[in-house]
């Protein structure tokens, strides 16, 4: 049997792509190595009667127009908005952040009465930035070297776009992209509290420091996502954040596709210059007329594809695409709900995101940790505590906490982790918690510590980069992953890409799967597929 499309990984954009493909008519089959599905965006029981999302960890960038096309909603997907967050400051005071921005500028004007004034100017200035980006990001980006008709009308369109701001915005929205998050804030803000918790998302899952050049853009990625139509807000998946790839499965099963899990992919299998199948671990082949894998570029191409079937150039640029991991994960089941005395009782947040490093020079030491080959000293940490809204993923009265953590780097001083390591990891991320919260260890049931080394094995995850690599200017939209080859496809005829790797990046987002789609059945001159796939164009 010879199927239209095979699919490699089961990761949420490989998903995506299958949904897409099958509602368009299309035979699909999707290969993944673990027993379960989901890649990074998976719910498992690692401790009896508790849920984890042990990689990613909230929802926000999902495509609402995706949750809509695949009716994900049908198949079982919620997503409830958290309320704010706060960071611990070492003086035992804390800053808290609500889903009202009225809220939040009260709470700034406690910190600061000038930048409480800023924050108004500074959302409206960051907000036009993701006006200006959303719109690409479910746009297949132009190849600027060709004179296509396609490619130049894209480029049309988005000179278009950049003459409806004023030469001033143009000359700021250009600046944003390549400066750092610090000296950005620093234009804005003066409490180092509050430049610490702004400066959060542009160092998430990247390796950079908030004192790097081309940061200020990783916090405008996290910023372009949505909950029930607000724009920049975020949430839990209920159950976890498997909920999101068992709802895209779901919509796959209904819409006649196959999924085979529990054997990878040893080799995708090439015959004069076209994409024919994979050959698993096991043995078997699967045939398909096109390939299209979700794995990152370098896993694709250096492992999975003999290099001889590609050219030296393309091989090379591969090779120099940077995707360093600067991040680990704890997991960690508790007997009952942590207490920070810094928070007022009965504070809503506590059911956000917590933080423990108030400044953007302490996240730029942690980040002096990551440069010489060590894990973070004084870690950045993002904790959260799903169960304090979605009590399904715990026994009652118990909880689950989400700790995300920079910097963790790939290598421990050019050698690979050890069990030791990784346990010397997890305890000092441990020690910060429990420096704000007494009690806490006390509280532990089960941790479950992942270093970039578990990621990799795991997840697939080339060094334990969450985003399939680095989100700066010159790794964007036509340049992701390599020149020339921004669009999806690949040197090899029918060989696709799916992955984060593919503009617009990483993150639960599902756009690089959707777009991915849409060019495979653009290509095709499949009436009923074009259709479906760009019903949200």
């Amino acid at each position: 049997m010879t199927h239209d499309a095979v699919i490699i990984g089961a990761g949420h954009n490989g998903l995506v792509t299958a949904c897409y493909l099958a509602r368009a008519g299309l035979k699909v089959c999707v290969v993944e190595k673990n027993d379960w599905i989901g890649g990074a965006a998976v719910s498992r029981e690692l401790y009896p009667g508790f849920t984890y999302s042990n990689c990613s960890y909230v929802a926000s960038l999902f495509r609402p127009e995706i949750m809509r096309d695949l009716e994900l909603p049908k198949h079982g997907l919620q997503i409830l908005p958290y309320e704010g967050g706060a960071v611990f400051k070492e003086d035992g005071g804390y800053l808290g952040m609500f889903r009202d921005h009225d809220a939040n500028r009260r709470e700034f004007a406690r910190h600061s009465k000038r930048d409480a004034e800023a924050y108004d100017r500074y959302s409206r200035d960051v907000l036009r930035f993701c006006r200006f980006i959303r719109p690409m990001l479910l746009r297949t980006p132009p190849d600027p070297s060709t004179f296509r008709p396609r490619d130049l009308s894209e480029l049309m369109w988005l000179g278009r776009k950049m003459g409806e701001m004023s030469e001033r915005q143009i000359a700021e929205t250009v600046r944003f992209w390549t400066m750092s998050i610090s000296d950005y804030l620093d234009e804005y803000f003066e409490s180092p509290v509050i430049k610490g918790y702004l400066a959060v998302s542009a160092i998430i899952g990247t390796a950079l420091g908030p004192m790097s050049p081309g940061s200020a853009y990783v916090l405008l990625h996290h910023y372009m996502g949505d909950v029930d139509g607000n724009v920049g807000a975020w949430g839990y998946a209920r159950g976890g954040m498997g909920s999101i790839t068992r709802a895209l499965t779901q919509s796959l099963l209904a819409a006649g596709g196959e999924v085979r899990a529990g054997t990878g992919v040893e080799q995708i299998l090439v015959s004069g210059g076209r994409a024919t199948g994979v050959v698993l671990s096991n043995g078997d082949v699967i045939k398909g007329r096109r390939v299209i894998s979700n794995m990152d570029v370098k896993r694709t191409f250096l492992k999975h594809v003999p290099e001889a079937e590609l050219p030296g150039d393309f091989v090379k640029r591969v090779k120099a695409f940077k995707i360093r991991g600067s991040s680990g994960k704890l997991n960690i089941a508790l007997d009952s709900a942590p207490v920070f005395p810094a928070l007022p009782e009965g504070a809503p947040n506590i059911r956000g995101d917590l933080h423990f490093t108030d400044s953007v020079e302490k996240m730029e030491r942690a980040y002096d940790d990551w440069k010489a080959g060590q894990f973070s000293r004084d870690p950045f940490q993002d904790c959260m505590i799903p169960t304090m809204i979605d009590p399904t993923m715990t026994p009652p009265g118990k909880h689950f906490m989400s700790c995300f953590v920079q910097y963790a780097p790939p290598k421990i001083e050019g050698r690979d982790w050890t069990d030791a390591d990784r346990d010397a990891f997890g305890q000092t991320c441990l020690d910060q918690i429990a420096r704000y919260s007494p009690g806490f260890k006390d509280r532990v049931l089960h941790v479950e510590v992942r270093t970039p080394r578990e990621l990799e094995a795991e997840v697939g995850l080339t060094e334990g980069n969450i985003f399939q690599g680095e989100l700066t200017f010159d790794q964007l939209l036509f340049n992701r992953p390599v020149p020339g080859y921004a669009q999806y496809r690949s040197p090899i005829r029918d060989l696709w890409m799916c992955g984060s790797s593919t503009h617009p990046g990483g993150g639960v987002m599902g756009a690089p799967g959707r777009n991915a789609a849409a060019e495979v059945l653009r290509e095709m001159k499949h009436p009923s597929g074009m259709s479906e796939a760009y019903a949200v164009i």
